[in-house]
């Protein structure tokens, strides 16, 4: 302090020496009044600890219920994220639609029968109160204990689907409810997804909320899917027991309820014996929850009977097949489930399929033959059997309708037809023997000539020259334009050798030509179709329209034609061919190398027509159309025409025409007997004239008929191997 003059002091304040004198100590800190009583350090202590524990464990669930509460509401919003993302990518839930059940076509036969089924195998829809109480409680047994309990959604078994997947280290049980399963089935695909999932369960919950348990459980019924193309309750026990859903019993209820879980894998056609430990599995679960008791569980284990023929293995899919591609273009796209009446006739599509099988099976190593195929149509056009390979579970392709081949010889009824329309007959003269068309030089099969023949002999002994020379004395394009008008549509070229089969064509379509010398000239267009119409029968959809008789040859020249080829079969390529009392007609045919074999052969009642060959157009072992094709049409045709009263080509000559080509042998080779005639056939068919032209002998053989060079090497295009006459006349002239 500083001191005044007159003895009074002063404080003085020091300015501090830094800022660091400025801060306070704990010795400048209030303490309170001194006359406040301290607690002891160890009071004081315990008392904080105490304060501070309470706290703390009242932070704690402070703590947990906040972040709780954060956790919370962020799971809400997640679930709710989700369940919009979900929806948003389903279709607005107030459009959905129970789905209409995806169409099926049914096939029938002549008879009415049903011969194959395509699209969804689905039975009619059957009432829930028509069905045995059995048979829906078999599936909630096994499928949805707790099905009338729950909302579309069941937790409880979700929980003990869950247990037992881990229990097992696998999916061993699924928690998906009835009506989840059905919502899968009726919009869903079948991904195994969180997303497919989660929108199964919304739209469970949907159906819940539209439709009642009743309803839920018929749809699920007759949706559920059974194996083998049966969809629904109905088809099934048709497809596995062969009957209605309405009459099965217990132990087939249980077989059916037990299907859902793997369908391909339990169906009873397929695993008989793990269908009849799923169907054990269901008894014992339909007895736990009450719906049968012990003693019908025991009684029904393992009476289930079936006998089911595997699906899709016979030769009518390839009709079926033909159909749905032809549906299209008759009744545009199909929407509803129809049922499509045939011209097939059951019993001879069986004995088509039998002969193509089994000639094959004996005869196919020897050949070297993989294949074949068949088409049997009337006259009219109306198919009655095809077989479009030797077996179908194998190969769906149909040789008979989609195959493109060379036709060889059986083209020239085609050429002979157009030289008889520029006023050629059967008995005109045309010279058998060896031609040069612009380097290419066709010859016969034994490379053997007789000269001046006539068009019957010509055509009967499948003599290649002479059908050259007609197709270039009439010209290429003539015959093209012929054979289009009989009903050939695949593109032929205009060229010498089409007049021995060089442009490919359908077994289908050359069997539609040869129609018309069987019915006496008019076009005949093959057709399966007959009439289509609604399961229910209230609508028919389309009816074949009555065929208008449209001529595509001339009478006389039926009858000429007719009259000319009944020799193929009578002394020709074709003689092995046999119908005891029926008159028939046809023609052979061999394509280069020996790759296609075909005859096409017909009566007043049928026209047949048999291919051979392999796939990949390889050559055969000398498979000749004289051959194994022609053994095929006789076991077919003998069958087709059982019990039928015959009836001539029409316009053919009675008896045959060999006495001819006999006369001709006797002048050329004294003392050689030709074989006997047959006897006349019965009456005669009015729609066309028939043909009894006299028959002029041809002049001795040339210097021709025994040529030189018959051992040279084959040209472009091999002739037919003729059997029958050929090989007659051969061993008479050449002794051998």
């Amino acid at each position: 302090m500083a001191k005044k003059k007159n003895g009074r002091k002063e404080p003085v304040f020091g300015l501090p020496s830094s800022l660091a004198e400025l801060r306070m100590n704990p010795g400048d800190r209030v303490s309170g009044s001194d006359d406040r009583p301290k607690p002891s350090p160890r009071k004081a202590s315990g008392k904080r600890k105490s304060s501070k524990s309470r706290g703390g464990i009242v932070g704690f669930f402070k703590k947990m219920f906040y972040w709780g509460a954060v956790v919370g509401l962020w799971g809400a919003i997640a679930v709710v994220g989700v369940v919009i993302y979900v929806g948003a990518h389903l279709p607005p839930i107030q459009s959905l639609e129970i789905p209409k059940r995806p169409p099926t076509i049914q096939i029938t036969g002549l008879d009415g029968s049903v011969l194959a089924t395509r699209g969804e195998m689905a039975g009619a829809n059957v009432a829930l109160k028509d069905l045995p109480p059995y048979l829906p409680k078999a599936f909630i047994a096994i499928e949805d204990r707790r099905f009338y309990s729950h909302y579309g959604v069941d937790p409880l078994g979700i929980a003990r689907a869950a247990v037992a997947n881990v229990m097992h280290r696998g999916v061993a049980q699924g928690g998906s409810t009835l009506t989840q399963q059905l919502a899968k089935n009726l919009f869903l695909s079948e991904e195994r997804t969180m997303k497919r999932k989660l929108q199964e369960v919304e739209l469970a919950f949907w159906l819940e909320r539209k439709h009642s348990k009743a309803e839920i459980l018929e749809l699920y019924l007759n949706r559920v899917y059974f194996g083998s193309g049966a969809y629904g309750v109905e088809a099934a026990a048709q497809r596995y027991f062969g009957k209605s859903a309405k009459e099965v019993t217990i132990a087939e209820a249980a077989m059916l309820a037990g299907l859902v879980k793997s369908p391909s894998r339990l169906a009873p056609n397929r695993n008989p014996e793990g269908a009849e430990a799923r169907a054990r599995t269901v008894l014992a679960a339909m007895q736990d929850a009450g719906f049968i008791t012990a003693a019908q569980a025991q009684a029904s284990t393992g009476h289930a009977s079936y006998n089911v023929k595997a699906v899709g293995a016979g030769t009518v899919n390839y009709v079926a097949d033909w159909i749905g591609e032809v549906l299209d273009d008759l009744i545009g796209q199909v929407d509803q489930s129809i049922i499509v009446e045939t011209t097939i006739d059951p019993k001879l599509q069986s004995v088509a399929e039998a002969s193509i099988i089994d000639e094959l099976a004996a005869k196919s190593v020897k050949f070297n033959v993989t294949q074949g195929a068949l088409v049997a149509m009337s006259p009219d056009g109306s198919v009655r059997a095809m077989v479009g390979g030797r077996n179908y579970a194998e190969s769906q392709f149909n040789r008979a309708v989609t195959a493109k081949r060379q036709p060889g010889s059986s083209f020239k009824p085609f050429v002979y037809l157009t030289a008889i329309e520029a006023g050629l007959t059967p008995e005109t003269i045309r010279t058998d023997a060896p031609l040069d068309v612009k380097g290419w030089k066709p010859e016969n099969y034994t490379h053997q000539y007789f000269g001046p023949v006539t068009l019957t002999q010509a055509l009967a002994m499948s003599l290649n020259t002479v059908a050259v020379r007609l197709g270039l004395e009439v010209g290429a394009k003539s015959v093209v334009r012929t054979a289009h008008r009989l009903g050939i549509a695949s593109k032929l070229e205009a060229n010498a050798s089409i007049a021995l089969g060089t442009s490919e064509v359908s077994l289908t379509e050359m069997v539609g030509a040869y129609g018309a010398f069987a019915n006496g000239g008019l076009a005949a267009s093959p057709h399966v179709v007959e009439r289509i119409r609604t399961v229910d029968g209230n609508k028919v959809l389309y009816k074949r329209p009555a065929d208008q008789a449209a001529s595509v040859i001339d009478a006389r020249a039926v009858a000429m034609m007719n009259t000319m080829m009944t020799e193929t079969l009578i002394s020709g390529s074709a003689k092995k061919a046999e119908l005891p009392g029926w008159q028939a007609a046809g023609k052979t045919g061999t394509s280069q190398d020996f790759r296609d074999a075909w005859f096409i052969g017909y009566t007043s009642r049928l026209v047949t027509g048999v291919w051979l060959g392999n796939d990949d157009n390889s050559p055969t072992k000398k498979a000749t159309g004289g051959g194994l094709p022609v053994e095929i049409w006789t076991r077919f045709m003998k069958a087709a025409h059982q019990g039928a009263t015959p009836e001539p080509i029409p316009g053919a000559a009675p008896g045959n025409s060999f006495g001819g080509i006999g006369q001709t042998l006797s002048q050329l080779l004294p003392g050689v007997a030709p074989p006997p005639s047959l006897p006349p056939e019965r009456g005669y068919i009015p729609s066309a004239p028939v043909y009894n032209g006299n028959r002029p002998q041809p002049p001795a053989p040339t210097q021709t008929a025994y040529p030189a060079g018959r051992n040279q090497p084959q040209q472009n295009v091999r002739p037919e191997a003729s059997g029958g006459l050929d090989g007659w006349l051969t061993e008479r002239l050449f002794g051998r």
